[in-house]
């Protein structure tokens, strides 16, 4: 199940920008952001 969660105007303006600079689509890029964040929480130690 997906979670229901707000999301400040902002934050969605960012990945609005991010979005428009690497030519992609909305969900695409918070589909991307989302796993690179995961990947990073899992495994803080490689950078």
């Amino acid at each position: 199940m997906r979670p229901n969660i707000d999301i400040s105007h902002t934050l969605n303006g960012r990945v609005k920008d991010y979005a428009k600079r690497q030519d992609m689509a909305l969900d695409k890029a918070y589909r991307e952001i989302i796993e690179a964040g995961l990947e990073a929480v899992e495994h803080p130690d490689e950078s």
